[in-house]
């Protein structure tokens, strides 16, 4: 039985060496490519960008009243900078959208829905909170912000609370007509008291004067630095 048996392996043995021989024979002599040796597959696009920081979600809110205005346009070159990094954004067009203002009835408490339940409340409310960073984009009108932005940020008073406790960046793009460095510090000083108050941080600001006609800004070192603040933020 013994006997056998071996008789057995030596003929499965020998076969199996007559077949790797003529594999070889009919490959030119070269040995089978390894599965190692294989081209590595393509890495899925999150992958990619695993690897390339943080993906944050990015609220952008415009005030400008003109959609061919100089800060939509600065804001379109955040935005641009902003998706190549891969970050996710929403952006919500003050002027464009029906928000009503504060009617000071105080019936949220600062801390719970609002009486108004318009495009505030539908649209953007969920998105300022689930934000990482919150984009102010306007022009300077009056030395503050357009009053469409303005009606905006008095809507935060309804969750307060909410806005104060969750850490966010944030980064201003202004434009404006005269290059006054003195004019332009009452709306910087919004800026900065409004993020102080809410416990957010800046991380850039892009300040484009002298522009004053619709779309003069194009073709200015400020749209590098608007798309660069998108590029960059982390």
């Amino acid at each position: 039985m013994f006997r056998r048996n071996f008789l057995k392996f030596l003929t499965l043995l020998a076969g199996a060496s007559f077949l790797e021989t003529a594999c070889r024979a009919q490959s030119g002599g070269k040995e089978p490519p390894a599965e190692a040796a294989q081209e590595p597959r393509p890495l899925s696009q999150d992958l990619q960008k695993a690897g390339q920081g943080k993906r944050m979600k990015i609220t952008v809110i415009t005030g400008s009243p003109r959609k061919n205005g100089n800060t939509a346009y600065l804001a379109e070159q955040f935005i641009k900078g902003a998706k190549e990094s891969g970050h996710e954004i929403f952006r919500f067009d003050s002027a464009f959208q029906k928000v009503s203002p504060c009617r000071a009835c105080n019936a949220c408490g600062m801390n719970g829905p609002c009486v108004l339940n318009d495009d505030f409340d539908k649209l953007l409310r969920p998105r300022l909170l689930d934000a990482d960073a919150v984009i102010f984009v306007s022009p300077m009108y009056y030395f503050g912000f357009s009053a469409q932005l303005k009606t905006v940020i008095d809507r935060f008073y309804a969750f307060n609370g909410q806005l104060q406790a969750i850490p966010k960046k944030a980064a201003l793009i202004m434009a404006y007509a005269d290059t006054s460095e003195r004019e332009r510090q009452a709306m910087l000083a919004h800026y900065r008291t409004l993020l102080d108050y809410l416990n957010w941080r800046d991380v850039g600001q892009v300040i484009a004067p002298g522009f004053w006609t619709a779309g003069s800004v194009k073709g200015s070192s400020y749209c590098d630095q608007a798309y660069q603040l998108g590029k960059n933020l982390k």
